[in-house]
């Protein structure tokens, strides 16, 4: 048989024969006084066993290994290896299709919106504010960072995150306070730092936000405690910085609080390096609640 015979009865193109050859997956025929290759029966069912393989799921270098070894035992391992990733693949699909029916349901009611995007904990949480925040530019920032966070994050962070959203989202008038969160941040867009509603917004975000939001990592390897030049610090200045200066006073309050709350003197979102001298005098002598 030619290469174009061999590849037609086989199923693959000519190509891929050359290919399996260059790899040393199809050993190379004996050649013709022309120069041409000369392929027996044998070629061709070596050329079916690859692509069955390769069928099957085997990557090239997988299926050059299960050929090398003729007692078959190679093959059984390659393949028990695969069934269990087709198997962890299965469920992630699983999951995407719930998450697909959902967003689905959703639109036919005409809920859709881009909040829902997001995991199922932010989007569920986003849904029970309703309305009222729509036209809330806190509430939008708010959203926004979220989203980032989400998909920024490594899978540990996103679980850690995920959870403390269901723990806020599952008090009881969570909607509300959150709400009235935004409407107090939102007031403080104009105003100066001093202003005594911003010691008035930073408690009411920090009753809103979970303690485990301040409480360090202390599982996840890198400088999430580190000094200020830590990714961590250079993020939430970056991330006060899209904010009114007192908005981000009160962002700063907050944290504080929950750092203080958990029970740590350095939480990794907040450190006095990261805080004007007369926020670190205010929260350390006069703030107590």
């Amino acid at each position: 048989m030619r290469i174009s015979e061999l590849a037609a009865l086989v199923g693959v193109t000519t190509r891929a024969v050359r290919h399996y050859h260059h790899l040393g997956l199809l050993p190379e025929p004996a050649r013709l006084a022309n120069g041409y290759r000369h392929y027996a029966v044998r070629d061709a069912v070596a050329l079916a066993r690859i692509r069955r393989l390769t069928e099957l799921g085997l990557g090239l270098d997988e299926v050059r290994d299960v050929i090398a070894d003729d007692a078959g035992y190679e093959l059984a391992d390659v393949l028990a290896e695969l069934d269990a990733d087709l198997a962890r693949q299965e469920a992630r699909i699983r999951a995407r299709r719930q998450r697909l029916a959902t967003l689905l349901a959703r639109a036919e009611d005409g809920r859709l919106s881009p909040g829902d995007e997001l995991s199922p904990e932010l989007a569920d949480f986003f849904a029970a504010l309703g309305d009222h925040p729509a036209d809330s530019p806190m509430a939008a920032k708010d959203r926004e960072l979220l989203a980032l966070m989400e998909t920024a994050a490594t899978p540990e962070e996103r679980e850690r995150l995920t959870a403390a959203v269901r723990s806020a989202a599952q008090v009881p008038g969570a909607a509300e306070r959150a709400r009235q969160v935004y409407a107090l941040l939102d007031d403080l867009v104009d105003a100066d730092p001093s202003d005594p509603r911003v010691g008035t917004a930073a408690r009411a975000l920090a009753d809103c936000l979970p303690v485990e939001l301040g409480a360090p990592d202390t599982d996840s390897p890198g400088p999430a405690t580190d000094s200020p030049g830590s990714a961590d610090q250079g993020f939430l200045k970056t991330f006060l910085a899209d904010f009114a200066p007192a908005q981000a006073e009160a962002v700063r309050q907050a944290m504080a609080r929950i750092a203080r709350r958990a029970g740590t003197t350095g939480a990794p979102h907040i450190t006095a390096d990261t805080m004007p001298d007369t926020t670190a005098d205010t929260i350390t002598d006069g703030d107590t609640g």
